[in-house]
């Protein structure tokens, strides 16, 4: 599968850059950090960034705010003339453990908001790379918790999943989304299964 666009979801302003919510902008940061992207343009409510070479590949971040992503990357297919199919969207994802990385071919929204925005806008026929931002601290606003940061016990534990999710995109990239699938999702598996030191 060709991809020509990496889009990771979150809310712009330095007050969320480091909250859980965000983790999809630091996944695109971080390719960017990588791949040597270099200045970042705001065109079709994103700032886009674009990797050269044989396959060009688009990163970008919407700029609406998560509740409305789907705006920005509707308007990002319509000018640049991308098929959903052709989009990676990286989001968070509160129902899976921290560390945890999980990639789909297609499906719904579930309970995320800026998932939905985006389903609604451009349908569900899109892959998603879902990262796992729920930590031990249970909590009793949904809201609070994922614009909140990570804990600082966290923190390790986060570059970490940020590097993985990196290798999965570049995995799509270079072998296919199955076979970046298979790698992840089982690695994913097997780091819920194995049992916590005492």
């Amino acid at each position: 599968m060709d991809l020509a666009a990496i889009i990771g979801l979150g809310n712009p302003g330095a007050e969320y850059a480091s909250s859980r919510h965000n983790i999809g902008f630091r996944v695109v940061d971080a390719l960017a950090g990588r791949w040597r992207v270099g200045e970042w343009q705001h065109r079709f409510s994103s700032l886009l960034g674009r990797r050269g070479g044989a396959r060009p590949l688009w990163l970008v971040k919407p700029q609406t705010y998560m509740n409305l992503s789907g705006s920005a990357v509707a308007a990002f297919c319509r000018a640049v003339g991308v098929e959903p199919g052709e989009l990676l969207v990286v989001v968070d994802d509160v129902d899976l453990p921290l560390g945890c990385l999980r990639l789909r071919a297609r499906g719904g929204a579930g309970t995320h908001n800026g998932m939905r925005s985006v389903v609604e806008s451009i349908g569900e026929g899109f892959p998603r790379l879902r990262l796992g931002v729920r930590g031990s601290t249970s909590w009793r606003d949904l809201a609070s918790y994922v614009l909140a940061p990570f804990e600082p016990a966290e923190l390790e534990t986060v570059e970490t999943m940020v590097a993985r999710a990196c290798e999965c995109v570049e995995t799509v990239l270079h072998q296919g989304l199955a076979r970046a699938a298979t790698t992840f999702n089982a690695d994913a598996a097997a780091r819920l299964e194995t049992p916590k030191a005492e």
